[in-house]
């Protein structure tokens, strides 16, 4: 029976939901690459939130893993560690088979088999093992071992996870094949989590990587879930630290820490210590840290400056006076702290009143790093909203004026953003002038955004479906370093 008319037919209502929001990059995590194998060239990057994660994968001597600890020292503490794998010398091919459940890791169901069988194919030879027996074994290790030994030169190891079989060559011609039934004997190829529809995908061997095309990979496959980066790693001559900072350099989209156990740091007449050739490049986007304690202090610093929320208020820092747990204190004579600031040279230093700060905070340029870091999260803050405004809008946003005010709103709200958390602060504008702007000119709300009228745009720009040219006047807030006080007596 009819429930009558449907209503649709004298009013048709419908929704019709935007996209989600386009996300940022992040910019409160740090990358730590490493040559350590606990991470294959496949999956290249892991990401860590506690130190105990960092060594559950690692352990606790592995370079990674000393990085790790001064940066999650850090107070307040980062929520966030990515660890990235540099082939460091050329790498095995290996098969990592899928995560094991707990019923799948009783050992009863493994001593059940004594006469296990599979084939795998290793460096283009088929490896056909058969007869395995697993009756004796006490544990997931004894499993992988029995199956070592049948390999004769490929290794099966247990990682408390899941099985890895690793080939015995490196370089490219080293693989390993997904694991298959033989057709005799029990099929424990599954059991083991190593067939195609279990395992992750094979890993074929590489040859040995320089650092700077081990971040070139990384800036290229993951550029936008980190900001800071640096290696774990104390063999990278000055030449290939050197190399890493110019590949930043031109990316302008992270900052390469780097740190300089070199003596020659100290030495006013040393012209070849790394943050000597950094400075004479006038690098921004790296920064060096002197450490006679610590080959990982870069660590420290990144830990700090990437805890920065730039949706709070008044929360940008500047890293001059922070501190750096973890991080012995270095004992400067004022000859040396003055070669290391005419170097560009951050230092922990301690200071006569028992305290002990970073100082200087400051790029190869001379730019402070709190300065360019949060120069690339305005930029990327007003790209990422102006992309969302035209991404989400439901029809268009037209090639007219109220069509750019509706970007230089956006713009302005993001300015906004830069002087609610303290990137950006009224003052005056001592530069060349545009729009209505002149030089000398007070910037009451700490910024200016300047859209020309669309009469102005030519023909050719119009038909491109181009919008006018924006400008944006910024007036950093700055931080203060130093006090100079006159005191006047009279008696």
């Amino acid at each position: 029976m009819s429930n009558g008319l449907p209503v649709s037919r004298l009013i048709d209502v419908t929704i019709n939901m935007s996209p989600l929001a386009a996300q940022g990059a992040n910019l409160n995590t740090a990358l730590i690459l490493g040559a350590s194998a606990v991470i294959d060239t496949g999956e290249r990057m892991r990401s860590y939130g506690t130190i105990d994660a960092v060594a559950a994968d690692f352990g606790t001597t592995a370079p990674e893993y000393l990085a790790a600890l001064l940066y999650f020292q850090q107070t307040p503490q980062p929520s966030q560690l990515y660890l990235g794998r540099w082939a460091k010398t050329a790498t095995s091919g290996s098969l990592r088979g899928a995560a094991l459940t707990a019923a799948q890791k009783e050992i009863a169901a493994w001593q059940a088999v004594t006469a296990g069988s599979f084939k795998v194919t290793i460096d283009a030879t088929v490896k056909t093992l058969s007869a395995l027996n697993f009756s004796t074994a006490t544990n997931l290790n004894n499993v992988a071992s029995i199956i070592t030994t049948a390999l004769t030169g490929a290794t099966c190891v247990w990682n408390g996870t899941q099985f890895v079989i690793t080939s015995p060559t490196t370089g490219v011609a080293s693989k390993v094949s997904y694991a298959t039934p033989t057709g005799s004997g029990t099929d424990i190829s599954a059991m083991l989590g190593l067939t195609s529809g279990l395992a992750s995908a094979p890993v074929d061997g590489i040859v040995a990587e320089t650092p700077e095309a081990a971040v070139a990979i990384f800036l290229n496959r993951f550029a936008n879930r980190f900001l800071g980066l640096m290696f774990a790693d104390t063999s990278l001559t000055n030449a290939q630290h050197t190399a890493v900072a110019n590949l930043v350099e031109a990316d302008q989209r992270h900052i390469y820490g780097a740190t300089s156990q070199e003596p020659q740091a100290l030495d006013s007449t040393s012209t070849a210590d790394l943050a000597s050739t950094l400075k004479a490049l006038g690098l921004k986007y790296s920064f060096v840290q002197y450490s006679s304690s610590s080959p990982y202090a870069a660590a420290s610093m990144f830990g700090r400056l990437l805890t920065t929320d730039f949706n709070a208020n008044n929360s940008t820092i500047t890293l001059m006076y922070k501190q750096e747990p973890g991080i012995v204190p270095e004992s400067l004579t004022s000859s040396q702290a003055d070669t290391l600031q005419a170097k560009r040279c951050n230092v922990f230093v301690a200071y006569n009143n028992d305290t002990a700060i970073i100082q200087y905070g400051v790029t190869p340029s001379g730019i402070f790093i709190d300065s360019v870091y949060n120069s690339i999260w305005f930029q990327n803050r007003v790209q990422t909203d102006v992309y969302n405004l035209l991404y989400q809008s439901p029809t268009k946003i037209p090639q007219t004026d109220a069509g750019n005010a509706l970007i230089a709103a956006t713009i302005e709200a993001a300015c906004d953003a830069a002087v609610n958390n303290g990137y950006l602060a009224p003052g005056v504008w001592n530069s060349g002038g545009f729009g209505a702007l002149k030089q000398g000119d007070t910037l009451a709300k700490g910024y200016y955004v300047y859209a020309p009228p669309i009469a102005l745009q030519s023909q050719a720009d119009r038909e491109a479906r181009k919008s006018v040219s924006f400008q944006v006047a910024a007036k950093e807030a700055g931080a203060i370093h130093s006090v100079d006080i006159l005191v006047n007596v009279n008696r």
